[in-house]
């Protein structure tokens, strides 16, 4: 199970929601929640718990602020508003809170791994730093 997680870090309690449509864009092409969140440099999962969290009625309403910024969907410039309602019925109930843990302790290796990388780095570059830039030529 562990495992899992780590493939897939994402809650699936979500999927119904990020996945549903909110219209084509000028191009044609079909814009999701997640697509349209992602286009806006939202992590399309933390906004889909954090709506979660705040019910329905305050999820619409945060809902049609973040989709009234998506300026390439003409179905939204329209109707935001009965969009993100209809979007925020599809949000769960109860998030499940042992994928939700799962996911941000995911989140939390991901950052560890990047913190040794960058770590490596700099003790690399000071050891070269050490070894070419303290003697000199070596005459």
């Amino acid at each position: 199970m562990a495992t899992n997680a780590v493939l897939d870090p994402h809650n699936h309690d979500f999927d119904r929601f990020l996945h549903a449509s909110v219209g084509e864009d000028r191009k044609g092409n079909g814009v999701t929640v997640l697509s349209a969140l992602a286009r806006l440099n939202l992590d399309p999962w933390q906004e889909a718990r954090d709506l979660a969290a705040l019910g329905r009625g305050a999820a619409g309403a945060r809902l049609v602020a973040l989709l009234s910024r998506v300026r390439d969907v003409p179905a939204l410039e329209q109707d935001d508003g009965m969009v993100a309602q209809e979007l925020a019925g599809l949000l769960p109930d109860q998030v499940n809170q042992a994928t939700a843990g799962s996911a941000s302790g995911a989140k939390g290796w991901t950052m560890s791994t990047g913190l040794i990388w960058t770590l490596m780095a700099v003790l690399f570059f000071a050891t070269q730093l050490f070894f070419t830039g303290s003697s000199g030529s070596g005459e």
